[in-house]
């Protein structure tokens, strides 16, 4: 296993970087928050990423995506950390993309990936019943009825919920299996409620009241629907993790730039001692979570019976270093690090939801515990 990018990763990196830069920078993030827009993402650049290739990016051939893996889709969201470009891509193009390769029928497949490849459609996942990521409580059911099922409950932070044209639902079944369910989000008896949350994102919380769904409804290629779970959301947790390294990444990096400009007392406050040792600090500990994020991503793509360990230590590591980078950049910003005016706090608040998000940094502690046999 290599942590060297190869010469088709690094174009990858450069041209998300590029094309990041241009269409969703920060300020861009900063007008879907003043408009209030519902969906939460420019569905113009969601178009552009399709027409890059990124939203097939895990989505075989055959199904109008390009298939690059795990790594450049992590690749991708390190540069998206980096402007905080609000998009469907981890909700749609890692999440529910990974569901369907994984967990569809070749019809599901047939009929659903190329659809999320060509940005025609966006999909979100519906997992989470409690204020905190808890995928173990699912009390949604999936009521046999017929040749189909009844679905009733309620989801909480359905990330780019309200604006997706399809969701997939973990439910329970009547046996107390886990299943992941297509689910129209216009049918009768969804009901989907928008939320706002501190990073200026748009999630929903979703009812399912007694919502009819057909037998085909069910991605029931895999029989072991938790074990489909544990695939889905780990994937999401590696590709997050370098997502914020992004921002941990940046939001260093302006910090570094400010304290090289920034006079007090007559001199550039980088030649303060203090400021220089808790820069070097940030420094290991990004470097480290680098290493961590990109092993986690290789070991998924490479070795995925592997890979939840690292996972789980890359996502714990990723929440914690990202949190620490921007509450370190907003102190050293001085007062101006809390006004709206200047962006550095947009990657402190990114990086609290970011860290919620499929399990904070007690939560993968935990489970690299439970993993390791402790």
């Amino acid at each position: 296993m290599s942590y060297i990018l190869s010469e088709e990763e690094q174009m990858l990196r450069d041209s998300a970087q590029a094309f990041l830069a241009e269409k969703s920078p920060v300020s861009e993030l900063r007008r879907l928050r003043d408009e209030g827009c519902k969906d939460g993402f420019r569905h113009a650049i969601w178009k552009d990423m399709a027409d890059m290739g990124w939203n097939g990016i895990v989505i075989p051939e055959e199904f109008g995506g390009v298939d690059m893996g795990f790594t450049a889709a992590g690749l991708i969201l390190q540069e998206m950390g980096r402007t905080l470009a609000a998009t469907p891509f981890l909700a749609s193009s890692v999440l529910c993309a990974t569901a369907l390769r994984y967990g569809g029928t070749d019809g599901q497949k047939s009929e659903h990936l190329p659809k999320i490849a060509s940005g025609e459609k966006v999909y979100a996942l519906a997992v989470d019943e409690k204020a905190r990521h808890d995928a173990s409580h699912i009390e949604t059911r999936a009521r046999k009825d017929g040749n189909g099922f009844r679905l009733s409950g309620q989801k909480r932070h359905v990330v780019c919920g309200n604006g997706a044209d399809m969701l997939i639902v973990a439910a329970r079944m009547d046996d107390d299996s886990i299943g992941l369910f297509l689910v129209d989000p216009e049918a009768s008896g969804v009901e989907r409620t928008l939320r706002r949350s501190v990073d200026s994102h748009a999630p929903a919380n979703i009812q399912f009241d007694d919502v009819k769904l057909d037998g085909d409804a069910l991605l029931s290629e895999t029989e072991d629907g938790s074990a489909l779970l544990d695939l889905v959301l780990d994937s999401g947790r590696a590709c997050l993790a370098a997502e914020q390294l992004g921002i941990a990444e940046e939001a260093f990096s302006r910090t570094l730039d400010y304290i090289k400009e920034r006079e007090q007392f007559g001199q550039k406050i980088g030649s303060f001692q203090s400021l220089q040792h808790r820069a070097a600090h940030l420094l290991t500990e990004v470097e480290m979570t680098q290493s961590l994020v990109i092993k986690a991503l290789r070991q998924l793509d490479e070795a995925p019976s592997q890979a939840p360990l690292w996972i789980a230590a890359a996502k714990a590591k990723a929440t914690r270093v990202s949190r620490l980078s921007s509450a370190e950049a907003i102190q050293m910003h001085g007062g101006v690090g809390m006004t709206d005016e200047y962006e550095i706090g947009f990657f402190y608040k990114r990086a609290q939801a970011a860290g919620e998000f499929l399990g904070d940094d007690a939560w993968g502690a935990g489970r690299v515990a439970q993993l390791s046999g402790y």
